[in-house]
């Protein structure tokens, strides 16, 4: 039945069975390959390095000095007129100095020389020999005294006695071990010159002791001579 433009559909022509769609063979999605890559990424990629990391305040690092950081580096012979050249020369404890001394009171051991030959130090040959120096200089006065009392003269201190100490005693470490040093070069010898350095300033600290024996021995005289013991 038809009203106006509408078609009505009777509930008998819509009885019967639905026509079964024809099966279709499964569709097949192919997927391309993913060029993705885990993050955050193994290795260094593109521009970016291995230099490229954290900043110096962020590890443990900062706090370290780093060597050669805060002095200009020079090199040839200008670097023998920096400080840094002789710091680390001046790199001891004084549990080294105090064993490096008992060794060099006992040279047949061969001990000193193993200690020094990869680690030798100037520190103990400085203080050692200027020490040296003013004990020198103060027994010589001494003695002076001493003898200028017992013939009743008068006496008056000497300075050039700290002078000639001086000049006696950094001479003899200094140009003794270089003269050595171009001996044992010549011959091709294997040494080295602050090794050398550090062998004779060790070398100077039995004369300490024996200064004060003799100086106390010289005291000890001039207390008997002068109470008639």
């Amino acid at each position: 039945m038809m009203s106006g433009k509408y078609t009505s559909i009777d509930a008998q022509q819509l009885q019967g069975s639905v026509p079964a769609v024809p099966d279709s063979r499964p569709a097949t999605v192919n997927f391309a390959d993913s060029n993705l890559q885990t993050f955050p990424p193994s290795g260094a990629q593109g521009k970016i390095t291995a230099a490229s990391g954290p900043p110096r305040d962020a590890d443990d690092s900062f706090s370290k000095p780093v060597s050669g950081s805060d002095e200009p580096q020079q090199g040839g012979w200008f670097q023998t007129f920096t400080i840094a050249a002789y710091k680390p020369y001046f790199d001891v404890d004084t549990s080294d100095v105090l064993e490096r001394i008992i060794d060099s009171l006992f040279p047949f051991r061969g001990s000193f020389n193993e200690k020094t030959a990869t680690n030798p130090d100037l520190y103990g040959p400085f203080w050692i020999c200027t020490t040296l120096i003013f004990v020198a200089a103060s027994i010589g006065t001494f003695v002076t005294y001493i003898a200028h009392k017992l013939k009743s003269k008068e006496w008056d201190y000497d300075i050039n006695l700290v002078t000639w100490s001086a000049g006696l005693f950094y001479g003899y470490v200094t140009i003794v071990p270089l003269c050595l040093y171009v001996i044992l070069k010549y011959f091709s010898a294997p040494a080295g010159l602050v090794q050398l350095f550090c062998l004779y300033g060790y070398s100077l600290f039995v004369f300490i002791p024996a200064l004060v024996s003799y100086c106390s021995f010289i005291f000890l005289s001039f207390i008997l001579s002068k109470y008639e013991i």
